[in-house]
């Protein structure tokens, strides 16, 4: 998945440079899948809630999503995803006996109906085959929204969380509108309960630690403490050694060069391109880097190999990227 991730970045990196020749303001808002999320107090409004309440299931409703106010006039039975976290979460909330077709992103949960259906360039007509009665996408591509309003399907557009509370609000907005909304409230509550717990566990002041996040090795791709990611690590309080490259051109995905990280000497590095198709990296292959030994997180073996898919959405396994930061964070403060 995180090729994706670094593809989004470049081009989150090259917009917002254009945008700047133009005198917009925009730098690269939105660029990566696994995008910005501040801590869970902290919300920018991706997915705002329904106009019912969250424990409403009365049909018709509308919702709120990126794409502004989407009406669902009854329970839908027949959902086609075309998002690797909505997909997470429709099975997550229990809506999976309703989804009939999933992208070919989607490995996750493995009954997921894959197709060869695209997220990134959806085909309405493709997707009309299935004759959804609701569709659900990360991003509004070639005219999705429009061409299946023609043809009457509501789609709700669930765009990447910039904090954490964007994640809930997804997975309650999509509970909602799948007619399980008190099964996705159950499902953000445990989230909470679950990081909230590890985050206390582990401490949320390290800033003596600092750390480096690996998006791709070749060119050297990181996150900043302003991306969704950065600040999921940053409920430990750790010191994030791009923010110092990070330039209003990156979209908060700056490419380091190997002798910046050499330099900034992280005590953690983490992988989130463990995958063949993320680059396969591990932390062997890391610690053979040329003048890599010199860095402290691989003399002390932290070198953390992540789940690239959990790395890259903000679904309900959130908790489990949490916990792996956590557990890394206990074993490095304790050196």
């Amino acid at each position: 998945m995180n090729r994706i991730l670094v593809a989004a970045a470049a081009a989150a990196a090259l917009t917002s440079t254009l945008a700047a020749c133009s005198s917009s303001s925009s730098a690269g808002s939105g660029a990566a899948s696994s995008a910005t999320a501040s801590s869970a107090t902290a919300s920018s409004g991706t997915a705002s809630s329904a106009a019912s309440s969250p424990a409403a299931a009365a049909f018709p409703l509308t919702v709120t999503a990126s794409n502004g106010k989407v009406t669902i006039k009854a329970k839908p039975t027949r959902i086609v995803s075309l998002s690797p976290t909505a997909t997470e979460d429709l099975y997550a909330v229990g809506a999976g006996s309703q989804v009939v077709a999933v992208d070919d992103e989607s490995d996750y949960p493995s009954n997921a109906p894959v197709t060869k259906l695209s997220g990134l360039t959806p085909n309405v007509e493709a997707i009309a085959k299935y004759d959804p009665s609701l569709v659900v996408a990360s991003q509004d591509s070639n005219g999705l929204v429009a061409g299946l309003g023609k043809l009457g399907i509501p789609v709700l557009i669930e765009p990447a969380a910039a904090t954490l509370d964007n994640a809930y609000d997804e997975i309650d907005q999509i509970g909602q509108a799948t007619g399980h909304a008190a099964a996705a409230e159950q499902v953000t509550s445990t989230m909470q309960t679950e990081i909230a717990a590890d985050v206390t566990k582990a401490g949320s002041s390290h800033k003596n630690l600092t750390y480096y996040w690996e998006l791709s090795n070749a060119p050297y791709y990181s996150v900043t403490s302003s991306t969704f990611i950065g600040q999921i690590v940053g409920l430990f309080g750790l010191k994030n050694i791009a923010d110092a490259a990070d330039k209003a051109s990156d979209g908060g995905y700056p490419e380091l060069s190997q002798e910046y990280i050499l330099a900034a000497k992280p005590q953690i590095i983490f992988l989130a391109d463990n995958e063949a198709a993320d680059g396969g990296q591990s932390p062997e292959i890391v610690s053979k880097r040329p003048g890599w030994n010199e860095i402290p997180a691989v003399q002390d073996k932290e070198i953390i190999a992540l789940n690239d898919d959990i790395a890259s959405r903000w679904g309900p396994r959130l908790p489990q990227l949490v916990a792996e930061i956590a557990q890394a964070v206990e074993q490095a403060s304790a050196k």
